[in-house]
């Protein structure tokens, strides 16, 4: 789907940004940059749609050398989404999100249909339409950004930090979800991140770059099992080394099946007595059909007993919840950087199968850091 063949970009000056890079990519992927500042992943991303033109070599999109293109309509078939989103703050959202399908001649009703469409994607409602900018959260800026570079459903995307300028809360969960979509459109997408954390979470392929050069690619298993050198390891840090243990990578391997659950139409003093004969401090609140709707703990309960009488009334319904394929390091991480005591794991329908709680990921986290027997150290440093 994308191939970089012998692609180099020197500036004025002789500063060679990119150096002979050789790379293929498949449809469907996601592939993410990632280097130290100045190791040329902006200038190989924006070489795809020739907002940087390479000094040598080739690029190929399905086949199709992008050089021998005109320039303007081969940004019209690539998405792409940048840091600083730049939507136009006179313009409604509506129009924002159908820039492209109007420069490509689409109907009036068929753009405003493709802007419905796009924002149920990302559980906005059509009323946001004919709104403006200034009238959303950083986060939903965001997300109609991402939606002007699906809107006209070009196959490749070009992501520049998309992210970068968000809170660490609403860009979790604003990754969540754009690889949920990325999985269900099934585009391409080219990420710049200079996160690592980031490139682990989201990626198909990695791909690291120093000083213009391509040091590694592989999937983010490969490349925590396989640093291809010095530089590669300390880039991906020792607090990653969760990998040690390939075996356990899903959710789904180390979850309880069987978390302590309550439907909303059930009465608050039902619930304190669940509680107190299962001793937690909070349940996990579900309807017939097994959908997760929210939470229950103690301190609501003590709060609203006199004002309340069903756990309906009192369920706080914001909560995180991860699905049984995602990966062990992602949850690892929002358990310990948001100081919870669990998450509880869902499918692909949002019905509540399982609960991941800290006391889970103890052992994961203790054979990742001291697994290795005297043996194997002493193995180690002898061989």
């Amino acid at each position: 789907m994308l191939k970089f063949d012998h692609v180099t970009k020197i500036y004025k000056g002789g500063k060679k940004a990119v150096d002979d890079l050789n790379l293929e990519f498949k449809a469907g992927e996601f592939i993410v940059f990632i280097g130290p500042s100045g190791c040329g992943k902006t200038t190989t991303m924006k070489m795809i749609n020739r907002l940087i033109e390479p000094t040598s070599g080739s690029i190929y999109i399905n086949g199709k050398n992008i050089l021998e293109k005109d320039p303007v309509q081969l940004r019209r078939e690539i998405g792409y989404v940048i840091q600083q989103i730049g939507l136009f703050p006179h313009m409604t959202i509506q129009q924002n999100i159908s820039l492209i399908p109007k420069l490509l001649k689409w109907p009036e009703e068929k753009r405003r249909d493709r802007a419905k469409e796009l924002l149920k994607l990302v559980n906005m409602t059509e009323d946001y339409l004919d709104r403006y900018p200034h009238e959303l959260s950083g986060g939903q800026q965001q997300r109609i950004g991402v939606l002007r570079a699906l809107a006209a459903d070009q196959p490749l995307i070009l992501m520049d930090e998309p992210f970068g300028a968000l809170d660490p809360i609403t860009r979790d969960s604003l990754q969540d979800e754009f690889k949920k979509l990325q999985k269900s459109l099934g585009k391409t997408i080219v990420f710049v991140t200079h996160d690592m954390d980031e490139a682990l979470k989201l990626a198909d392929q990695i791909v690291i770059m120093r000083d213009g050069k391509l040091v590694q690619v592989g999937s983010p298993d490969e490349i925590l099992r396989e640093p291809a050198n010095d530089f590669v390891e300390e880039f991906i840090g020792k607090e990653r080394l969760l990998q040690a243990r390939p075996n356990i990578q899903t959710v789904e391997q180390i979850m309880n099946s069987k978390p302590i659950t309550i439907t909303e139409d059930k009465s608050l003093s039902e619930a304190i007595q669940i509680m107190k004969d299962r001793r937690v401090d909070s349940l996990l609140v579900i309807d017939r059909y097994q959908l997760l709707k929210g939470y229950i703990d103690v301190e609501m309960i003590d709060q609203n007993r006199k004002k309340a009488n069903l756990v309906a009334d009192v369920l706080e319904t914001e909560t995180l919840a991860v699905q049984k394929d995602t990966l062990v390091r992602d949850t690892v991480r929002k358990i310990l950087k948001r100081g919870m005591k669990y998450v509880p794991v869902v499918d692909e329908r949002h019905r509540l199968v399982g609960i991941v709680t800290r006391a889970s990921l103890v052992d994961i986290v203790y054979d990742s850091i001291w697994g290795e027997t005297d043996e194997e150290i002493h193995s180690k440093h002898v061989g």
